[in-house]
């Protein structure tokens, strides 16, 4: 990403449209190609791209597991059908962030993002840490949420990268809907999180009003971006995909908590705003100083306990 003494970037969000069990590769790419050309015509410096963002949103089926590594997982990155993506932003000297399914050499698979940067180099790697559904075939369900069945919970950690001199965290999807996620990133000085998101619209495991859908996925950003004082960029693959629906609502979040750019429809659509950096550090400084507020020797249970039902440890009793 490109900086100056202004610490203001250009971010786009490239949301997606539905990708068809029936979509290739290569026309998928040469959508992400496309917008990754729109967003570097209106000044962006970095783009971001959804989860999973090279085919459609394979978890919503129950298939053999042969056949979902086969069609859907990808051995190298960049690989041949993937590399004119890295070959434009090498050309137009912008970064980005894509999400896909990624198959390791020693056979393990992750639901993983990466960054790229101005140069075409992959700079960091994610791999999904809070995996939503379920392993079992809900033989009722409308559709299934198979990621604890097609992904391991990734192993990597949250980290922050330096893309030039911009200080950038990443994350997917469920992540974004717990509130450690940003706190460990901006913890190491995060100015910027990225991510990408296929959230179904309707909740198999309960009777969630529609609407609730993106209520929370705003609401759990807004609160994130204001109380990490870090811009978020998240980006949506959304639409009906074989006509299962996905929610839109693609968004660049500001530290404020304020939605400073918000996707219109539910097809391909590039949003983009100049992002003052320094807005972060001023609440860093002001309301969320970290160095002289923060108390983390009161906030051992959230290490020390996975759920509420979960005995105290045994120094909390003491």
């Amino acid at each position: 990403m490109k900086s100056n003494s202004s610490r203001k970037i250009g971010l786009a969000v490239a949301q997606m449209g539905p990708v068809n069990l029936a979509d290739s590769r290569a026309a998928v790419v040469r959508r992400l190609v496309e917008m990754l050309r729109e967003a570097a015509g209106r000044k962006a410096d970095f783009v971001v791209f959804p989860e999973l963002a090279l085919t459609t949103f394979f978890p919503r089926y129950w298939m053999d597991e042969g056949e979902i590594v086969e069609r859907f997982f990808e051995r190298s990155m960049p690989n041949p059908e993937v590399q004119p993506l890295f070959d434009a932003a090498r050309e137009l000297s912008i970064g980005f962030y894509l999400g896909y399914a990624e198959l390791t050499p020693a056979g393990r698979r992750f639901n993983t993002s990466i960054l790229v940067d101005r140069h075409a180099r992959i700079i960091g790697k994610y791999r999904k840490i809070h995996l939503p559904g379920h392993s079992d075939h809900k033989t009722e369900a409308p559709f299934q949420h198979l990621e604890k069945k097609y992904f391991e919970v990734g192993d990597l950690g949250f980290g922050v990268w330096d893309i030039d001199d911009v200080k950038v965290g990443m994350c997917l999807c469920n992540d974004r809907r717990w509130p450690e996620t940003y706190r460990v990133m901006s913890l190491q000085s995060a100015e910027l999180i990225v991510l990408g998101y296929n959230t179904p619209s309707k909740n198999i495991h309960w009777n969630e009003p529609t609407h609730l859908r993106t209520f929370h996925h705003e609401i759990v950003m807004q609160a994130s971006a204001y109380q990490n004082a870090v811009w978020i960029g998240a980006a949506g693959k959304c639409g009906h995909e074989d006509g299962f629906h996905m929610i839109g609502g693609s968004m660049i979040v500001a530290p404020s908590g304020e939605i400073v750019a918000r996707s219109s429809g539910e097809e391909d659509e590039v949003i983009a705003a100049r992002i003052d950096l320094d807005l972060g550090t001023t609440f860093r400084d002001h309301v969320f100083n970290f160095a002289r507020h923060r108390s983390p020797e009161h906030y051992r249970l959230i290490v020390e306990r996975v759920g509420a039902g979960d005995p105290l440890p045994a120094a909390v009793l003491e």
